[in-house]
């Protein structure tokens, strides 16, 4: 008798174990779309870092083309500010 619980007791934990693999947590499948979902949120991500690039570019450009635009307002035009005086020295 004990000669045949100790391989009836390796093949149930084989069973076991052999089902954990396959359906329960961390199993084959689970981990397969979990990669999926993680190759899909590192495709967003980059998606989202190049908007943000983007976004970065165009207010760096706003802010250094305000300068410019009030460069250019002030010498060809003769921008004044308020509380400022307007002195042309000859050109």
């Amino acid at each position: 008798m004990g000669s045949r619980l100790v391989p009836a007791f390796l093949i149930s934990l084989l069973v076991i174990f052999h089902a954990q693999l396959w359906f329960g947590r961390g199993s084959v499948p689970s981990v397969a779309k979990m990669v999926s979902q993680l190759d899909a949120q590192r495709q967003d991500n980059a998606q989202a870092k190049l908007a943000n690039e983007r976004l970065a570019a165009e207010v760096r450009d706003l802010k250094e083309g305000l300068d410019m635009i009030e460069e250019k307002a002030r010498m060809e035009l003769g921008m004044v500010k308020p509380n400022e005086i307007f002195v042309l020295v000859g050109k």
